[in-house]
């Protein structure tokens, strides 16, 4: 396997697609999918399991027991492919699978092809011709963006998204330690990156990557209630990091 690919899941009984995910386990021989389950309360880990029991060598799920959020589960998905010396490259995806394995290919090809890169991550906000997504969540991600923008000291179109890929060495710089959040991560993840580099431009390591398809899931748990502490937790990161 030389490619891992981390799907964080959380209450996805009902609404994981086996079908679709079959299709790409078949088509895509060099991926492997690391399943993690988020102390899920339905029967996601069965679903996994049964799925799991289908493709044993190509397929993981890691059972994470209490619900700890996004970024733990990422987290735990990272270093188990770190542990993985055939493995180069590390990528997530959401378990709605709103962006496909297609789109994320194109992602990976793209960090390939450039030795400089260290990470790839879509961008819904480059000129998609597919994209859905309701006015409301749109305007309020205009604004979380500035903040970002302020926080990260150079502009992106979209740190947030579920869907990058990155080199498997430099899990260590990334996910070494506990995150402080779990949502906004991302943007965590690029301050790491930017000490890293001693506050040298971080974009010259990466690749903002414009999204052919994708579409907002009508059942997310991600709340606009949720949406509006962003900027006060958006704020404690950056107090945390400067």
């Amino acid at each position: 396997m030389e490619v891992g690919i981390i799907i964080p899941c959380y209450n996805e009984a009902k609404r994981l697609d086996i079908q679709r995910f079959r299709k790409y386990v078949k088509a895509y021989l060099n991926f492997h999918l690391c399943f993690v389950n988020d102390g899920s309360q339905d029967d996601t880990l069965l679903v996994l399991n049964t799925f799991q029991n289908e493709f044993p060598d190509r397929i993981t799920v890691i059972d994470m027991k209490k619900n700890q959020g996004k970024a733990a589960a990422i987290r735990a998905g990272a270093r188990f492919y770190y542990a993985h010396k055939k493995v180069n490259y590390v990528g997530y995806l959401d378990a709605d699978l709103s962006t496909d394995f297609e789109d994320f290919n194109d992602l990976l090809k793209q960090l390939k092809k450039d030795r400089n890169l260290i990470m790839v991550f879509g961008s819904r906000n480059m000129g998609s011709q597919d994209v859905k997504r309701n006015f409301l969540r749109k305007a309020f991600s205009i604004v979380i963006m500035s903040i970002i923008h302020f926080i990260l000291k150079r502009p992106t179109k979209d740190t947030q998204y579920g869907a990058k890929v990155f080199r498997r060495r430099y899990i260590p710089v990334m996910y070494n330690s506990r995150l402080k959040s779990r949502w906004l991560f991302d943007t965590e993840i690029f301050l790491r990156l930017k000490l890293y580099f001693k506050n040298k431009n971080i974009m010259n390591y990466m690749f903002e990557y414009p999204l052919k398809r994708w579409s907002h899931a009508a059942n997310s748990e991600f709340s606009m209630k949720d949406s509006l502490r962003i900027p006060f937790r958006l704020a404690q990161i950056w107090l945390a990091y400067i």
